[in-house]
């Protein structure tokens, strides 16, 4: 090795001593460390990677990625192969401290106002259209599917978790069903045309909103469905609703706000009414954000303001509102493996997502999206196989005493109190 090698920044290289052996790394100076053949192929463009890398900080290397520092070749399934290996510990594993915890209550304060909301919601969902639309399936479902059997292609298990919510909430011909958050409007048509309802959706998303509009015209629903652009704090409660959802929701309402969410529903929600909340949950109990800098990734580049909560705290929020819970369904691996049905199917459309992305933003910055969302989506589902994060289905009803035709003494609500009426 020349002496300009043996010195300055490369006296770090001994930290690339113990690497995964499925990576190769191609050093700034164009030397190549590792068997040429490497599954994953990293390439960097300034030394300080290699002690980002060494110390298996996943995040800050992402962002490097994303901003165009440094580059890599190889599978996706194989790159989260690889960065799995490199993290020293888990990543759940971080402050835990009063302090640590005050400034979390405090940025969730102030960052969940309503016009911050709406600027967060927009951010992450009105990129382009036709950029989701090359990797979800036909009917833009952006939540956890349901492999309800093993062989169901994405686009049946996505149908099939419709069918799973709706099912649940015993959804009846002629009820009133509120959909927050009701993204291109999947679950919103689907309870109309499959069970009859008269269904109201609300989303912030400008373009969700026009899309779902214009398929309610195509399909001839105006009559029984509607949607509208609003925040979710802002609906009337004079008439409240037989049954509402709320799917890949509330991961953006804010852990300070939780407590007013949960009431709002409650208020929304008719005297034996249910509500299902299906939502990301964080799989610490201090629900901390993913550390190694994957949580700080995700909000810079994916969903600023989102924030997760352990579905025990959850819980407790939901009945500090009045809410029983009735019943509560892991589905983590299935989210596993939908993001990876995602991550496969943008891989298979690079280009495609890129001129979708360029119709809409300045090339550079169309790029730099591509790139978050392959690490993002890839990343996610790691998270979920690992149990970093988990989604949970939690269905609860606002009890009435003097509710009549109980099926069960003392059920005060319509839900039987077992699951033979899904799927009897």
């Amino acid at each position: 090795m020349s002496q300009s090698l043996a010195s300055g920044p490369l006296s770090s290289l001994a930290a690339l001593a113990g690497l995964p052996e499925e990576m190769a790394v191609r050093l700034p100076q164009g030397q190549q460390l590792g068997a040429a053949d490497a599954p994953v192929r990293l390439s960097l463009s300034r030394w300080s990677s290699i002690a980002r890398l060494k110390a298996g900080q996943i995040g800050e290397l992402a962002e490097e990625y994303v901003e165009g520092k440094l580059q890599f070749e190889g599978a996706m399934r194989d790159v989260m192969g690889v960065m799995l290996k490199l993290l020293p510990k888990s990543p759940l594993e971080s402050n835990t401290g009063w302090w640590s915890r005050l400034m979390t209550r405090a940025r969730s304060t102030s960052t969940h106002t309503r016009a911050r909301d709406s600027a967060q919601i927009q951010f992450h969902y009105d990129v382009s259209d036709a950029f989701y639309g090359l990797w979800l399936d036909p009917r833009r479902v952006y939540s956890c599917a349901y492999y309800r059997d093993n062989g169901m292609t994405l686009a049946r298990a996505q149908e099939a978790k419709l069918e799973h919510i709706c099912r649940k909430l015993m959804l009846k011909p002629g009820e009133r069903f509120l959909d927050i958050g009701a993204g291109w409007g999947a679950l919103l048509l689907w309870a109309a045309e499959h069970h009859g309802v008269d269904a109201t959706g609300i989303t912030l998303s400008e373009n969700q909103y026009r899309h779902v509009r214009q398929l309610i015209a195509d399909k001839g629903l105006a009559r029984r469905v509607r949607v509208e652009l609003r925040d979710y704090r802002d609906l009337p409660e004079a008439q409240p609703f037989d049954k509402i959802s709320s799917v890949g929701m509330f991961e953006h309402v804010g852990q300070a706000n939780m407590d007013a969410y949960f009431g709002k529903i409650m208020r929304l929600l008719a005297p034996g009414g249910l509500v299902m909340n299906h939502g990301i949950t964080a799989g610490d109990l201090q629900h901390r954000q993913i550390g190694a800098g994957m949580g700080d990734f995700i909000e810079k580049y994916i969903f600023p303001g989102g924030e997760l909560l352990h579905v025990s705290a959850v819980l407790g929020h939901l009945a500090n509102s009045g809410l029983e819970m009735v019943d509560t369904e892991n589905l983590r691996p299935h989210y596993g493996r939908t993001l990876w049905d995602w991550s496969d199917a943008l891989e298979a459309h690079l280009d495609e997502a890129r001129q979708a992305l360029a119709a809409g933003s300045p090339p550079e910055r169309a790029e730099k999206i591509l790139r978050a969302y392959r690490l993002y989506l890839a990343g996610s589902a790691m998270s979920f196989e690992q149990g970093w994060i988990a989604l949970h289905q939690v269905l609860a009803t606002r009890p009435a005493a003097a509710f009549q035709d109980e099926a069960i003494r003392g059920a005060k609500s319509p839900y039987p109190f077992n699951r033979e009426f899904m799927y009897g």
